[in-house]
């Protein structure tokens, strides 16, 4: 999220809107907490620091507050439904811990307990509403935040608006909304405003003949395929009915033919259905808040024996494609992404795709693919069966407490270690959180392996060995073939960081050591004028110590 920041550079930072200190010498209260990050992620991200004062010149005192930062990284995530990290320091015997707030999604203010939190200078406000509609306004126009002018209250399926009560009261816990009339129910959760019924309420709530005449693009059509042979499906079903009246059912329909995939590795018993819950809800819950309303066609969810693909009308709303999909949060139909995240639908908001594809990594699928989307049209596909039983085996080795602790940067650089494939300079700044975890081990250069203890746990330890040694003994070769090519004329120092010029003193160093204890090498003379020859050409004619690179 944020680049390194050394002790040294907080010390001489301003409190501000991007950073906050607190001496919490003992405690801190939580709420406090939950605020100050709200407020940091609505004024684009900043740094919560506690054991350091925030008056100038800024002095490090330490701090005992959460002393299970990790569980306080989660509870955080967990209200403000935006990434939090944290990173923990000892200054000369006192700890300074630092939790790191992303971003607010583009078009959305975060909240706390209801409240959207500011800070003006370093002043912790309610977002003034000159704020907030410049907030909304960053994403164009809100279609489904809009009116429809001809519906009404009889527009609207009762049932519908209860299945959305009963999911609101789940996750807020605010009994009250259960004594609401169904109209200020919906006033409460701005699908009904004072100038009327918005085209949010229809697409969540509207009855099958009301969507016929005011939206009748809002609808979702189910089929099974059990080929790929074109014409008829097995089974189409289409639902032109509020998104709470079809949504449950849909999975049901998916959940008909989702089979176990069975895998057995020692006491290790893996049962990995076909279509993973979350993540076809997840894909479900983009389409609907994602399309784009003002256009024709409906959303096609296409069930395959192997795969499942939803398409949704419209492209990717702007600002978004398949580079940044991972890393901005852009919803197009605001209302929408609001109302369902009150109610738990949404549970993280804005990072549904990260979800997506975080468990396809647990659960050792394809990462989802979008071929087929363009300008017009999202399609994306979500592999379900295992590739790779062994990749399970990694999951389960690393566990599930240091899982839940990982980024989505930090699974996709799992699994590119694993699949032995590149990572992109983003991914690359997650090695050493990874290598401090003990999941990922440095062995040389800029060189990054999974940890040995996972390739022992899929009995493929040989592999670790054949990673982590083939740069080293492929760059010892190096150094013994060119120095064997120069013969009796021996090699000076300066031709050898010709052979490796990747590499520093030290690293060259270490290697010209151990083909010398191996007997392979040998050198005469000191410092720049010493040459270096190969044992079997000339033999070792003294014993002249190791130049000093």
């Amino acid at each position: 999220m944020h680049n390194p920041i050394t002790i040294k550079e907080l010390l001489e930072v301003k409190e501000g809107e991007q950073f906050q200190f607190k001496e919490a010498k003992k405690r801190f209260d939580a709420n406090e907490a939950v605020r100050c990050c709200c407020a940091l992620a609505n004024c684009g991200g900043g740094r919560l620091v506690f054991g350091i004062t925030d008056k100038r010149p800024c002095q490090v005192v330490g701090s005992a507050a959460f002393e299970q930062p990790e569980r306080t990284r989660r509870g955080l995530i967990d209200k403000l439904k935006v990434m939090v990290d944290f990173q923990i320091y000892d200054y000369e015997g006192k700890r300074v811990l630092v939790f790191e707030v992303a971003g607010r999604p583009a078009g959305l203010p975060v909240q706390a307990d209801g409240v959207a939190w500011w800070y003006e200078g370093d002043s912790l406000i309610p977002m003034p509403e000159k704020i907030r509609r410049r907030i909304y306004e960053e994403t164009g126009f809100d279609f489904s935040g809009s009116v429809c002018a001809a519906a009404d209250m009889s527009d609207l399926d009762e049932n519908a608006i209860e299945t959305f009560r009963t999911r609101w009261i789940e996750k807020s816990g605010n009994k009250r909304l259960g004594s609401l009339s169904v109209e200020q129910l919906l006033r409460d959760c701005e699908a009904v405003t004072e100038d009327g019924i918005t085209y949010a309420a229809l697409a969540l709530f509207g009855k099958r003949k009301s969507l016929g005449k005011y939206l009748p693009q809002a609808e979702i059509i189910f089929e099974y395929r059990s080929s790929e042979a074109s014409g008829p499906a097995s089974q189409r079903e289409e639902f032109r009915v509020g998104f709470f009246a079809c949504y449950d059912r849909l999975w049901e329909l998916i959940n008909l033919r989702n089979n176990k995939q069975h895998y057995q590795e020692g006491f290790f018993v893996y049962d990995i259905p076909t279509f993973n819950e979350r993540v076809v809800r997840e894909a479900i819950l983009n389409a609907v808040s994602h399309r784009n309303y003002q256009m024709g066609g409906s959303v096609f969810i296409r069930q395959y024996q192997d795969r499942l693909v939803v398409e949704s009308p419209g492209g990717f709303p702007n600002g978004i494609s398949l580079d940044n999909i991972l890393d901005r949060q852009v919803p197009r139909n605001r209302r929408i992404a609001e109302i369902l995240a009150l109610c738990g639908l949404v549970e993280r908001s804005g990072q549904g795709m990260n979800l997506i594809y975080e468990l396809s990594i647990k659960e050792a699928k394809q990462l989802p693919d979008f071929v087929g989307t363009d300008d017009s049209f999202v399609s994306i596909t979500l592999n379900g069966l295992v590739i790779d039983k062994n990749m399970l085996s990694v999951i389960n080795k690393i566990g599930n407490e240091q899982l839940e602790i990982l980024s989505t940067s930090d699974f996709l650089v799992i699994h590119a270690l694993y699949h032995e494939m590149g990572l992109t300079e983003n991914l690359r700044s997650r090695l050493k959180r990874l290598t401090d975890l003990g999941i990922v081990e440095h062995t040389g250069r800029s060189k990054y392996v999974l940890a040995r203890s996972l390739y022992s746990a899929i009995g493929k330890s040989g592999v670790h060995t054949r990673m982590v040694g083939l740069d080293r003994e492929t760059n010892k070769e190096l150094l013994l073939k060119h120095i064997r090519n120069n013969g009796r004329e021996g090699t000076p120092l300066k031709e050898l960081y010709q052979v490796l010029p990747g590499h520093n003193r030290g690293q060259l160093q270490i290697l010209l050591r151990e083909l010398r204890k191996e007997g392979r090498i040998f050198c005469e003379g000191n410092t720049n004028a010493a040459r270096w020859f190969a044992a079997e050409l000339l033999g070792n004619s003294g014993d002249c110590n190791l130049v000093a690179i």
